[in-house]
């Protein structure tokens, strides 16, 4: 079989993580890896090359390859998502990483530059949006939506009928009951439960009391 081409952004761990994903266990081949120029700390990786971001084009056409952003929660997802549109505004598309050990039953309905892990269960009748990292063992609710540039760590229950909105952090082993709203830019500490809508660029802590962040502090998180 003809694997598709893939460059990955990123040399951290969760460039590591998706390096062993994609060659793994999915239709994609690893070709390079990309940062931007002043972060190369070294010429290859896993023995490939390591071609700066803005002169990524040259080397590996947007034609002929797709690109990955493997990149974490930094400032509320922010990082990410900038590099994100960064490399669509240089026409690539952006891969999606599915694992084969996760169970998806919304009929696909996801978008670009996913990272979704095994274990986890997607229920009929979920949307979940583009540029989404979702850890291993999650439980997404039918009827949920999950939108742009979320980033959901592992075990977390998301009950039926659940929006989650854009760039938004969901800590480990958070829960959230059915039929609420998540605001855009919220950070769900760890173990929190979230029993009721929660305004945009809130932080719920595990002790579920709420705390407002201004722009500068929540991007320390």
């Amino acid at each position: 079989m003809n694997k598709k081409k893939l460059i990955i952004f990123g040399t951290g761990q969760i460039a590591e993580l998706a390096y062993y994903y994609f060659s793994s266990d999915s239709e994609y081949s690893v070709q390079a890896f990309s940062v931007d120029k002043e972060y190369i700390e070294s010429e290859d990786f896993f023995e490939l090359p390591v071609i700066a971001f803005e002169e990524i084009q040259a080397s590996f056409p947007p034609e002929d390859y797709e690109m990955f952003i493997a990149l974490s929660y930094s400032e509320v997802n922010s990082i990410r998502k900038k590099k994100y549109f960064a490399a669509r505004e240089k026409g690539y598309k952006l891969a999606s990483y599915i694992s084969s050990r996760a169970t998806i039953l919304n009929d696909m309905s996801i978008g670009d530059n996913c990272f979704i892990l095994e274990n986890n269960t997607i229920q009929p009748f979920v949307s979940i949006g583009n540029n989404v990292t979702l850890w291993s063992g999650n439980h997404i609710g039918h009827h949920s939506e999950i939108c742009d540039h979320v980033f959901m760590a592992s075990h977390v229950v998301v009950s039926g009928g659940v929006h989650i909105g854009s760039q938004s952090f969901l800590g480990v082993n958070a829960t959230l009951i059915n039929n609420i709203s998540i605001g855009e830019g919220c950070v769900i500490g760890a173990g929190a439960l979230v029993n009721s809508n929660v305004e945009s660029h809130l932080v719920i802590k595990s002790n579920s009391t709420n705390s407002i962040f201004s722009t500068d502090e929540l991007k320390k998180i």
